[in-house]
């Protein structure tokens, strides 16, 4: 059974950086397609950042592209996304998830068969 920890969540300014990170168990993390999504009180959970299995292909949502890295250490069975330049409404509970063998495109919620418990992001003005 593969489990999915987030972690580095926290307070942060406006304008500032934050790493969050994702540690997978249970399974190699080869093997799956990772992505990044966020969801704010009382909304959707929206795709912010997919990378396959090797990390030849990245994605992201425009919201944060140019702001956001999605990463992986396939060695350390973590996967990571750096965020600089954060914004209030970047505020949201981030959880990674895995797609076993990465067949799909990687922006679809229902895409991923595992998932983590979520860290949260707040940005302060």
């Amino acid at each position: 059974q593969v489990q999915l920890v987030e972690s580095g969540g926290g307070l942060v300014q406006a304008g500032g950086s934050l790493r969050i990170s994702c540690a997978v168990s249970g399974r190699t993390l080869s093997r799956y397609a990772m992505g990044w999504f966020r969801q704010a009180p009382g909304k959707e959970r929206l795709f912010v950042a997919y990378i396959s299995l090797n990390g030849g292909k990245i994605l992201y949502d425009d919201s944060v592209k140019g702001r956001f890295t999605i990463s992986r250490d396939n060695a350390k069975n973590t996967v990571y996304l750096q965020m600089y330049s954060l914004k209030p409404e970047d505020t949201a509970v981030y959880y990674c998830a895995a797609d076993y063998l990465g067949v799909s495109d990687g922006k679809q919620v229902k895409t991923y068969e595992h998932w983590g418990q979520g860290t949260q992001v707040t940005v302060s003005s």
